[in-house]
């Protein structure tokens, strides 16, 4: 019996190996803060998702709560007439714009009218889901905001009602830390990764503003010095059980620089304060004065400043290529960034990203077992094929 059941499998694959491969390219994934003028100065072809960032709650409800949001969503959803496959989701949160997710979510019934209210603006605004952009469940985030343990199976419940009102196609995701505090605290993720859609993995403030000492804050690989980088998230999430295809890479538009470093290792992994933020647009900014770096390892440029003794940790045009490459290579849901607003109007790095992963198209080669209930098909293979 064993070897008929093999020989009817073996039968099966084979009978499949002929179908037309299924293209799986990945998607573009662009957080956006602007209006719904300014995003018309951007070309937004080969984007796939535009996320409008950020929506926030009002009592238990998520909130449209002033006229400047509403038109501003209003001309982002316009874009889909001049980018028929772009999609549009609204988002809840960012960083410092919870402050009463848990409270909210920590009843049944605040769970549900979220739940109610984000269906309705989806359908209203003629979006086509939600992003949700809790910083964090169930550990500490934002200073002074609450969290609980509870919030891992409220955000579950909260998805499994989302999913129970939002209409079949929308798009359910969610923004995931890339930590492991949030990896093994804030998310069911077997009970959740089946309802959502993908997991923006928020592979950049590796090294954050709280940090005393520098480091890559988006970094693609991990050093010896530093275990935080993308591909640590990757392969961390991978190892729980989300499939490689739900995992969408971050990439940043922008730096941090930290002040008060110390002239060894060009700044790198040394003591230090943060001084601010800067969006790749304004990047010029720094070129003075700066000495420019490339980590092998974590592919990743850095800069020092000697004389004013500034560390500046950023993506540049090589290291999005090469995460963007990443994505393909290891058959990723996609790729994502914060945020379009710190891009330059043209030849930034928007464009270094779409060009890389539309340059090339990768196919799954998928098996299929037709006599199994349901029907079923599982990829066995990837190919290459180059536009």
């Amino acid at each position: 019996m064993r070897k008929l059941v093999l020989g009817l499998l073996s039968v099966l694959i084979i009978s499949c190996s002929n179908e037309p491969l299924k293209e799986i390219k990945p998607k573009v994934i662009a957080y956006y803060t602007g209006n719904g003028e300014t995003i018309n100065e951007f070309n937004l072809f080969g984007v796939d998702q535009i996320i409008y960032s950020f929506l926030h709650l009002k009592g238990n409800e998520l909130a449209i709560d002033n006229e400047a949001d509403s038109i501003s969503l209003i001309g982002i959803v316009e874009q889909k007439k001049k980018y028929p496959d772009l999609k549009v989701l609204v988002s809840l949160g960012g960083w410092g714009g919870c402050k009463t997710c848990s409270d909210v979510f920590n009843t049944e019934e605040g769970r549900e009218d979220f739940a109610k209210s984000t269906a309705r603006i989806i359908e209203e605004y003629n979006a086509d889901g939600i992003d949700l952009d809790w910083e964090y469940p169930a550990i500490s985030g934002f200073p002074g905001h609450t969290y609980r343990p509870e919030d891992k199976d409220n955000f579950t419940d909260l998805v499994v009602r989302l999913r129970k009102y939002m209409k079949k196609g929308d798009i359910l995701s969610f923004a995931a830390g890339g930590f492991d505090r949030f990896f093994d605290n804030s998310i069911d993720w077997k009970k959740v990764m089946p309802l959502i859609d993908n997991v923006n993995l928020m592979s950049y403030d590796l090294v954050s503003g709280f940090s005393k000492f520098t480091g890559h804050h988006t970094g693609l690989y991990s050093t010896n010095e530093q275990k935080r980088s993308g591909d640590y998230g990757v392969n961390y999430l991978k190892k729980i059980g989300v499939p490689a295809q739900k995992i969408v890479l971050g990439a940043a538009f922008y730096g941090r620089v930290y002040e008060n470093v110390s002239n060894i290792n060009n700044g790198l992994y040394q003591s230090g304060k943060f001084k601010r933020g800067i969006g790749h647009s304004n990047f010029e900014e720094l070129t003075e004065g700066f000495e420019f770096y490339w980590d092998s390892i974590a592919k990743a440029p850095y800069a020092y400043h000697k004389e004013n003794k500034l560390f500046f940790t950023y993506d540049d045009k090589k290291s999005v290529r090469l995460k963007s490459k990443y994505v393909k290579e290891n058959g990723l849901h996609g790729i994502m960034f914060w945020q379009l607003m710190n891009d330059k109007k043209s030849d930034g790095l928007l464009q270094v990203m779409v060009n890389e992963i539309n340059g090339k198209q990768w196919f799954y080669k998928f098996s299929c077992f037709q006599n199994a209930i349901p029907p079923a098909c599982f990829p066995t293979s990837t190919e290459l094929i180059s536009s």
